[in-house]
This record gives structure tokens, sequence and C-alpha cells, in this order.
């Protein structure tokens, strides 16, 4: 049965911007009315939360040290405004919401562990890792073969990008050659930014026109120029675009794309420290989380079910480092 409950400095460059998936990377959603996000998203403090009954055998996996604290201790970087909807503050200004948290408190459920769910920075939820104040990061973070050197990966979120239309507007985006001579919006300095400009080259080798990049400096600004027909798209992390296609339904996703590019599917995953033995118990509960549907059911909470996987893997293939 399934209970409810009501609810370093990063040590190298590569380990921070270069190819990550930071919950401020790139605009965050666009809020709605206070107290609403839509028909399909709740942001209440009250989440009803999908917390499975512990699982023995799962639980026998979880380290002796671990185990022995009866605790789950889980860092989210998602300090200040957060990012809807991975990990944010309810209309109560104060209760975590959002589907990192949600995944943490089920997986945790499963462990027969407490969860102990901490917000703080980007950067801290790293450090917090190195000196052991946390058990495990939940906060959108790409499996990179640089912090493969540092850390253990047990996936459980494609990720993903996304170009978001005005609903109606016919525009569906597989390539190159859909978006160009189109105006489309990115944000300066992102991981979408360098892939839209290499779209864009590959536009011109096939003789079409390059495409025509905008940029913005707010979130709302972006959106406003969307919705006011300024822009043909707006490309994003899919996380923050499936949010505000939830809150605003002029809005529609017209194409995904991996996060890490062409030639690899980027992926998010719990995060340990490298050897704390932690990840099998996690790869093995995200698992029966999907054959439950219980992972399903979370994702469709939070308008994710695009970027569902298969099954958890530990320490897949990683986004290169840069100049390999």
């Amino acid at each position: 049965m399934r209970t409810r409950l009501i609810c370093a400095l990063v040590t190298a460059a590569a380990l921070s911007l270069t190819g990550c998936a930071a919950p401020d990377e790139g605009p965050a959603a666009v809020a709605g009315p206070a107290g609403s996000a839509g028909p399909a998203i709740n942001t209440s403090a009250d989440q009803d939360r999908i917390v499975p009954a512990r699982d023995d055998a799962l639980a026998a996996l979880v380290p002796a040290d671990i185990r022995a604290t009866g605790e789950l201790t889980v860092g989210v970087g998602a300090a200040g405004a957060g990012s809807p909807p991975l990990s944010f503050t309810a209309t109560d200004n104060r209760t975590l919401i959002g589907s990192e948290p949600d995944l943490a408190y089920a997986v945790a459920g499963l462990l027969g562990l407490r969860p102990v769910v901490t917000n703080t920075s980007w950067e801290n939820l790293f450090i917090g890792l190195d000196s052991g104040k946390f058990d495990v990061g939940a906060s959108n973070i790409t499996v990179t073969e640089e912090r493969k050197r540092k850390y253990d990966f047990a996936t459980y979120r494609l990720d993903n990008l996304a170009f978001v239309t005005r609903k109606g507007a016919g525009l569906r985006v597989t390539g190159p050659a859909d978006v160009a001579g189109r105006k489309v919006a990115v944000s300066s300095g992102t991981n979408q930014e360098k892939i839209l400009v290499e779209w864009s080259r590959e536009a011109e080798k096939q003789g079409r026109p390059p495409v025509d990049i905008r940029y913005y400096q707010t979130n709302q600004a972006t959106y406003l120029a969307l919705g006011s027909g300024q822009i043909d798209a707006y490309l994003g992390p899919n996380p923050s675009v499936a949010y505000q296609v939830a809150v605003d339904g002029n809005l529609e996703i017209a194409g995904t794309y991996s996060g890490a590019g062409a030639a690899l599917q980027g992926k998010i995953a719990f995060t340990t420290k490298k050897d704390s033995g932690l990840v099998r118990a996690l790869a093995a509960a995200t698992d029966k989380l999907i054959a439950s549907g219980d992972y399903a059911r979370i994702l469709q909470r939070w308008n994710l079910t695009g970027e569902a996987v298969e099954k958890s893997e530990i320490n897949p293939p990683g986004l290169p480092i840069e100049g390999k």
C-alpha cells in the first residue's frame, strides 16, 4: 500500500556551468496568478506527495552508516526563486515543492528512510556532497564525464531542451531546416544557445537563411515577445518550457532535442559522493517506482512525462570533457 504525505564551490570550472543543467540555466517559467499555476499544476503547500511503503529488499541496499541514521539527506540547489517545475517554493513561500522533491520523497519511502530535503545554492549543493552534509543531490544534475571523476550517478530523467511556440503556429522543429530564417529566442551563455548557433550554421551550409537569434533580459520579456508575435519560438530547458505550457494555454511545445546535442542523449541523475555505496539503492528504488507506475504519476503532476526514462542507469556515458 502507498501512504501519502501532505504536506565545492565546484572543484573545477567544468563541474560548474559547462555542460551542466543547473536549475537556473535559462529563464525560469513565468508563474501564473498567486495560488494557481493552471489546471494541471498544484503550487500550494498541500502536495499530497506519493510516498510508497518501505521495501525491505531495497532498504537492505542502503549503506549501513546511512541506514543507521534513519534519514536520507537530500540537497536541492534551487535557492532563491527556484526553477518550476523542478524545485521551487509553494504559495506559502516556505514549502519546497516540485518534481525533484517529489522523487526524493518517493525514493526515501522505498528505502525506509525519512527524507530531509534541504534547499541550497547550486555551489553549496556540491560542497555539501563533498563534505557529507548531503547523501544525495537531486537538482537537475546532468551526468558528465568530468563529474563522474568525483561523483556517482543514478539516472531518473532525460535532459532535454524544447522549442515553445504560440499554440496553432504550425511550427514543428526537428532540425536546422525548421528554424532557418525564423526568429528564435535563447538565453545567452547557455548550452541551448550553443546548439542553436550550430543549427544556424548548418542551415547556412544547406543554402538556407541563418536563424535570427534573439536575446531578452528576462523570462517575462521572452514570453511577452513570443505571445505578441515578435519571435517565432523560444529554445529553453524542457522542464521550464513544459511548466510554462501548463501555465499558459496559448503556448505549445514544437519540438524537443537532447541537451547533450546530436551525439548523446543527456541524462539527469541522483548524485552521490564517489564510492559512497548509495547509488545502487537509488537506482533500484527508481526502477521500483517505474515498475509500480508511481514514477509516471509523479512526472505527470509536473508535465514532465516527455522526459521519462525506461530504467535507471548507474554512471552512463555523460557529456564529454571539453576538448576531448
